[in-house]
């Protein structure tokens, strides 16, 4: 790879949250899973030389938030190496996480300046929520994990993804909140990954694709955001960030995405339904 140059054609600023797919593999294997990780997940094809220079990149041209996402980021052995390389160049880093579990050490990354929680939460009921994850216990030890990264004063939002009929998620908003959790959202599940019976298409994306966000996935592939993952636009390991965000392969990408309709809200992995820029509301 090339070194990078200036690059006056590249709208910097575009782009504030990038997404990093670090892995494959996780714990649990989620009926609704967007990349179909499982514990039988790789970390794919990116070394850790490559994402080093991805997050180097995403400094070059002033992109603000670094967000690590799997799979469960944790599984990748150099997460914690790509957290402190992020943060020693001036950027928030998101650790987007399960929390099924949690070592004991990692409290002292997550409790770092600059770095925050992301996680996933389906239920009041453990055995609806455990349901959804395909593992036993997975209900527990995710409430133990956020109530103690509340106590621990960590900046922490949750996404509840309506998957099934009947599905406790007003309950599940509501036990978040007496949890301490202040930032949470809602979606419905998207027909992206183990959830799609079709090929998925265009309308199963919130509309924000590419617009302040963009995600590179185990492969290098670089799409929208980890949703669009089935229109990558290039791949980061044969040309660099600043060469594939604006170009006409990203353009045209953007350009497909149908409008967010009013009040939508994004991906659960997605900071869109931050209560603090939209009016999303539990559903029943």
């Amino acid at each position: 790879m090339t070194a990078i140059a200036e690059h006056p054609t590249t709208p910097v600023g575009l782009i504030n949250l990038l997404e990093l797919e670090v892995t494959g593999g996780c714990q649990l294997t989620c009926t609704h899973c967007l990349a179909e990780s499982s514990p039988q997940g790789t970390h794919g094809t990116m070394t850790l030389a490559d994402w080093r220079t991805v997050i180097n990149d995403a400094a070059a041209l002033d992109i603000a938030t670094i967000q690590l996402i799997g799979g469960e980021p944790t599984m990748y052995p150099h997460w914690v190496e790509l957290v402190e390389l992020a943060l020693s160049l001036g950027r928030r880093v998101e650790v987007y996480s399960n929390l099924f579990h949690v070592r004991q050490e990692w409290w002292d990354v997550f409790t770092r300046e600059g770095v925050s929680l992301g996680t996933s939460y389906y239920s009041d009921r453990a055995k609806e929520h455990d349901e959804i994850t395909q593992r036993k216990g997975s209900y527990l030890r995710t409430r133990a994990n956020i109530a103690e990264a509340v106590r621990r004063g960590i900046p922490l939002r949750a996404g509840i993804v309506h998957i099934n009929e009947g599905q406790r998620v007003a309950e599940a908003w509501a036990e978040l909140v007496s949890l301490g959790v202040t930032r949470i959202g809602t979606d419905r599940v998207r027909a992206v990954g183990r959830a799609a019976i079709e090929a998925p298409t265009v309308n199963e994306l919130c509309g924000r694709c590419g617009h302040g966000r963009a995600a590179v996935l185990p492969d290098g592939s670089l799409s929208l955001c980890v949703l669009s993952r089935f229109m990558p636009c290039a791949n980061v390991k044969e040309k660099r960030l600043a060469d594939i965000i604006g170009s006409p392969e990203w353009t045209a990408a953007v350009a497909s995405i149908p409008a967010p309709y009013l009040g939508a809200c994004g991906p659960d992995d997605s900071d869109a339904c931050d209560p603090s820029n939209n009016a999303c509301e539990p559903t029943d």
